[in-house]
């Protein structure tokens, strides 16, 4: 009768361009591992579940790998480092169903972006010794960039907890009479925060931010369209109690994301505040796009009344064309972004807190 072949516990992880096993066995020496036609052998004596004996495993890998492994013995584990053939992100390990000594190492693992992003500051880092070694500058452009965008969103930090500190304690101190004159009092510090907010995109579009250009863009015009016209170009407008909801949930999401790009960038994870960053958007941000939409909606009857934004085609025509008409198709662009945004979002949430063992499986 053939002696049963015992298999370790081995956990894994990957980056683009590597993967890493480590394997569950301590006191091992000189073990056999050897990838052939893209299948790793593995075979040690070592102490693992059961007990002190020889153990094996074979894993064929989802494409193809390079047949040189690389290993490292510590008194508690093996640890293995594949290179894969083509630098690309893999959705499992192996081509068949995943064996059930295996498992995904959470010391290690990181999500497809932040492996990206892992693989692009490699990348910086690289790209910067190399300039420092042709110019000889103590002073590298990553650094340089850094301490920019540190101090980017420190500017935008300390103007939307003005803007929220200030709302609040109005509030609490005027009640509801707060509302109405909310423009006045904060309008100054809201048209710097917005305005400054185009360097932000300007960042995503030239490359110096990771961020996708398309919601940065859409985001800026959507605030800037209700700030400067819907409530900057209608006095009407401005006494109305939807501008203390607009502002307040505009800063009330800024102060948490903006301080979370600012630990970003000194390479800081405080776990409350990336919580939270992740977290507050999800009631704030339809509520947001809710108080834009009520904004938009009362200003409909005043800009009909004023006559303001609207025109007259040109003879033959001669159709006036109210400035309403693009509000109403404004309201109606503004709910599908909020969805497509909001699914966004959501889906990037749940990678980062809720899914990724079933998305590792």
């Amino acid at each position: 009768m053939e002696n049963q072949v015992l298999t370790p516990h081995v956990y894994w992880a990957q980056r683009h361009r590597e993967l890493y096993l480590r394997v569950e066995l301590s006191d091992v020496q000189n073990p056999a591992i050897s990838i052939t036609e893209n299948v790793l052998h593995f075979k040690a004596q070592g102490h693992g579940a059961k007990g002190d004996n020889v153990y094996e495993f074979h894993l064929e890998f989802l494409d193809p790998v390079k047949p040189e492994p690389v290993y490292k013995l510590t008194q508690r584990q093996v640890n293995i480092m594949v290179q894969k053939k083509v630098s690309q992100w893999w959705e499992r390990l192996t081509k068949q169903k995943r064996p059930l000594f295996l498992a995904p190492d959470f010391d290690r693992w990181l999500d497809e972006s932040d492996a990206e992003m892992e693989l692009r500051a490699k990348e910086e880092e690289r790209l910067n010794k190399l300039r420092m070694e042709n110019e000889g500058s103590p002073e590298t452009f990553a650094s340089m960039k850094k301490g920019y965008l540190f101090m980017y969103n420190l500017v935008q930090f300390l103007g939307f907890s003005w803007i929220f500190v200030n709302l609040t304690v109005r509030f609490f101190v005027l009640g509801k009479e707060s509302f109405y004159d909310t423009f006045h009092t904060v309008a100054d510090v809201m048209y710097f925060c917005q305005m400054l907010a185009g360097v932000e995109t300007i960042n995503a579009v030239i490359g110096v931010t990771n961020s996708p250009v398309l919601p940065s863009v859409l985001q800026l015009l959507g605030r800037n369209f209700i700030l400067f016209i819907i409530f900057g170009t209608m006095e009407e407008m401005q006494n109305r109690a939807v501008v203390f909801f607009v502002f307040y949930l505009w800063s009330a999401i800024e102060i948490f994301r903006y301080p979370f790009y600012m630990l970003t960038c000194i390479d800081m994870d405080w776990k409350v505040l990336t919580w939270l960053r992740y977290s507050v958007w999800i009631p704030i941000y339809p509520l947001g796009c809710l108080a834009e939409a009520v904004s938009v909606i009362q200003s409909i009857p005043v800009f009909n009344e004023t006559g303001r934004f609207s025109f007259t085609l040109p003879y033959p025509v001669k159709i006036k064309v109210r400035f309403s008409f693009f509000l109403q198709i404004y309201l109606i662009v503004l709910f599908l972004g909020l969805y497509i945004n909001f699914r966004h979002l959501y889906k990037q949430r749940r990678r980062r807190y809720g899914q990724r063992k079933k998305k590792i499986d």
